[in-house]
This record gives structure tokens, C-alpha cells and sequence, in this order.
């Protein structure tokens, strides 16, 4: 089970939460996020072990301002919560990017909308329908997770909390390749608690009895 902590920002805090291992670190390129990341120190990202991949995630951004954040602050890969065309995933991936494509889920018929990015992006993730372009801390529901039938893997998000490492784990699909963990983990926006986040992947990386 892999995990990504999205929603980072505080130079100290992606420290210490990087000293946790986790696989991916989201960092937030979206002015009306209360987690929005910039100004970011570059050197606290550029200090991060090379294992940890280094993601931006952007809403409907114009394609030089994405890359423009890629290479400022050597990102690993871009995650993309707008409407963002598949031709857009094509052209980052195909630049050497890893790519995640958002997708806000509240019932089977809207996996119908990963069809056309089949083939464009490195994974999905499946996110809670709201109003706004995730971070609501809602739960949709995950029983409906088995109407998706694509090829590409995806991430789990929207209000995961440290009380869920069970119900995950049984989580029987085939292309379910991680989490994605944030504000049910925040003291603040943006303020992760390391210790609620350790033992959350302390749990969930044991292997079931």
C-alpha cells in the first residue's frame, strides 16, 4: 500500500513528516486552497530523499505555469484536480513526469469519465464529489470502488482518517495502489500531526494476520 501526504507546506513539517517514508508528498499549486503551498522553500524540497517523489497538485493551471513549478521546485510528477484535457496528461507524462488525474467520485456511473485519460497518465485518483476541487474531508462511498473496471491503478482520497487503516485494508481491487492522506491529519491547513500520521502507517503498512 503505498501513501501520499498531500497538503504539505511548513518547511519543519515536510521534515518531519518525510522522516515517516512515506512514498509521495503532495504540495498544493492552487491560490484558493488553504493549503496552497507557494512561497516554498526550495532547498527543504530539494533535500528530500530522492525515494520520496515530489508532487504538485494544480487546478485548470495553463500548462507553462505547471511546468514552470516543476522545474523551480524539481518535482517528481504533477496531480491534476481541474478539467484538465487528456491531452494535457499525454504531454506531461510523455515530458518524464509521473501523472495523476483527480476524479471527484459520488456514485458507479462517474468512473465513465476516466475512459478518455486511459493510457495518459501514470494513476488515477478517486476523490469525494463536492462543490469545491477536493479537501472537503468527506468519505464517498468506497463500496462503489468496484464499478471501476480501467487498466490504470489509482489512489484512495477524501477524509481518510487515522481510524480507517482497517476498512482499507479490505479493500479487495485489483488496481488499488495507495492512499492519499491529508486534512483528517492536520492540526491546521497544512499542518500535518506527525504522530497521528506515524502510527496511522504504522498500521496500515502490517501485513493482515
Amino acid at each position: 500500500m503505498k501513501i501520499k501526504i498531500c497538503g504539505m507546506k511548513y518547511p519543519e513539517n515536510i521534515q518531519a513528516v518525510a522522516a515517516l517514508k512515506p512514498d509521495m508528498m503532495g504540495f498544493i499549486f492552487y491560490p484558493k486552497s488553504p493549503r496552497y503551498a507557494e512561497p516554498l522553500d526550495e532547498n527543504v524540497l530539494k533535500a528530500l530523499p530522492k525515494r520520496i517523489l515530489k508532487i504538485g497538485v494544480f487546478v485548470n493551471a495553463p500548462l507553462d505555469d505547471v511546468l514552470e513549478a516543476v522545474k523551480k521546485y524539481a518535482l517528481s510528477g504533477v496531480q491534476l484536480h481541474g478539467s484538465e484535457p487528456d491531452e494535457m496528461c499525454y504531454t506531461l507524462r510523455a515530458a518524464g513526469l509521473i501523472v495523476i488525474k483527480a476524479f471527484a467520485i459520488s456514485e458507479a456511473a462517474d468512473f465513465k469519465a476516466t475512459d478518455d485519460y486511459e493510457g495518459t497518465c501514470d494513476f488515477f485518483l478517486f476523490d469525494t464529489k463536492t462543490p469545491a476541487h477536493g479537501g472537503s474531508g468527506q468519505k464517498f462511498d468506497w463500496s462503489v470502488l468496484s464499478a471501476y473496471g480501467g487498466d490504470t491503478r489509482f489512489l484512495l482520497s477524501g477524509g481518510i482518517s487515522a481510524d480507517d487503516a482497517e476498512a482499507i485494508s479490505r479493500i479487495n481491487h485489483p488496481k488499488l495502489f495507495g492512499v492519499d492522506l491529508n486534512s483528517k491529519f492536520e492540526i491546521s491547513p497544512g499542518l500535518k500531526d506527525v504522530e497521528i500520521l506515524g502510527g496511522f502507517l504504522k498500521e496500515i503498512r502490517t501485513p493482515n494476520p
